[in-house]
């Protein structure tokens, strides 16, 4: 991908308007907007770098806060004048200390966060951590705390019970997230196979 790709005559002042998003949680973290030079130092860089319309200067997201934007895939748009970026952030993105510039929920996609963090209980086994005793005590244990609470998240929904059901939905979720890391799965497994069964 190179910045002649790009449709820059539909582009208001001649600059590429970005869409960045969290590679993980698919959150929308912000929008910028680069030029030729912002693009290739992105590029060359693997940190996101826009072009500043007020300043009339390139910045790169964190070079004073240390909140960088770490490129992971970037993608064009159908009509070749916008550009997706799927970034790693490093701290909050907005300069409010949120982590992101739009005010959705800040829950939102933290199922997929909750994921890597047992990806990476699994690959450090850290001593102490719930979770690593799961995967020390393996698949038949990791199974069977995912059949208790399923089984507590029925009853729950049975006496009619939103709150309690919540609280044991979630620990159900939690334990299936283990149990699918423990199998070599992951939820994007699962929603290719939704998706393939919704064709």
């Amino acid at each position: 991908m190179t910045f002649d790709d790009f449709k820059l005559d539909k582009c208001a002042d001649g600059l590429l308007p970005v869409i960045v998003q969290d590679n993980v949680t698919l959150r929308v973290l912000m929008l910028g907007y680069m030029n030729r030079e912002a693009f290739e130092r992105t590029q060359a860089q693997g940190r996101v770098t826009f072009f500043s319309r007020t300043r009339n200067t390139l910045w790169t997201k964190g070079e004073t806060s240390g909140n960088y934007l770490l490129v992971k895939d970037m993608y064009v748009d159908c009509d070749g004048d916008t550009l997706l970026i799927k970034a790693t952030p490093i701290g909050p993105t907005c300069h409010r200390g949120t982590t992101s510039c739009f005010d959705t929920p800040e829950s939102e996609g933290f199922v997929r966060h909750l994921q890597s963090v047992v990806q990476q209980r699994h690959r450090d086994m850290p001593e102490g951590s719930y979770t690593t005793k799961l995967f020390i005590k393996g698949v038949k244990k990791i199974a069977q705390k995912v059949g208790e609470e399923a089984v507590e998240s029925v009853v729950e929904a049975v006496d009619g019970n939103r709150d309690r059901f919540i609280y044991e939905a979630s620990d159900m979720i939690y334990h299936l997230l283990v149990l699918m890391e423990q199998m070599g799965c992951s939820i994007e497994d699962m929603e290719r196979e939704l998706a393939l069964r919704h064709r």
